[in-house]
């Protein structure tokens, strides 16, 4: 899928359904908080939330003290709901309508959190130029905390087909300049009662 038709699709769901009404929603992010503040995120650490969309992690990073949140997502509408629910607070974030295969970095991030994006890339260019846009745009000695779909999670998700990983083919995948420091499973239970196997694994970016 090219990146036009990729942005259409996630206008599409995100303009149809309701923020409960799509399998990924979580009421509450705890890995993804547990894994931020693990990989020692301070109030003044620069995140991104890479394919963010109207994830409520963004509620509770605002919450919760940390300055300097930045949440990335090809749809525009994602964003709008996420925005509508933060009200004044959505004052306190950076929002980024863009394509992490094309958006060009402009600053350098403490914490790269990605829960479901880079497993849609099922391109090698299109996890190439992920991957170099990653590099860029963390920090050396920041963290990477990448969530897809564990090797026995679904094959597919949105009528996408995904790559599914383990944290060692996820390593491999990134590259020397990640060093794996952390994995662990998630059971994800979506909105209608289904579960979904993810990994959470954290990088530290040498060099």
């Amino acid at each position: 899928m090219g990146d036009a038709g990729r942005q259409a699709h996630w206008e599409n769901v995100y303009s149809t359904k309701g923020e409960n009404e799509v399998s990924w929603f979580q009421q509450s992010p705890a890995p993804s908080l547990e894994l931020i503040v693990q990989a020692g995120a301070v109030s003044n650490s620069a995140i991104i939330d890479i394919g963010g969309g109207a994830s409520r992690l963004v509620d509770h990073l605002v919450d919760q003290g940390f300055a300097d949140v930045t949440v990335l997502d090809l749809s525009s509408a994602a964003l709008e709901t996420a925005k509508a629910r933060l009200g004044a607070r959505a004052d306190r974030v950076h929002w980024l309508v863009a394509d992490a295969t094309i958006w060009e970095p402009v600053k350098r991030y403490d914490i790269w959190h990605d829960r479901a994006a880079f497993h849609f890339l099922t391109d090698a260019k299109d996890r190439a130029a992920y991957i170099e846009r990653l590099t860029r745009g963390l920090k050396s000695g920041g963290h990477a905390i990448i969530a897809t779909f564990a090797l026995d999670g679904p094959e597919k998700c949105s009528g996408l087909p995904v790559a599914r990983y383990d944290a060692a083919s996820l390593a491999q995948t990134l590259g020397p300049g990640f060093r794996p420091v952390h994995t662990q499973r998630h059971e994800h239970a979506t909105p209608w009662g289904s579960h979904q196997v993810f990994q959470f694994s954290v990088f530290r970016r040498e060099g």
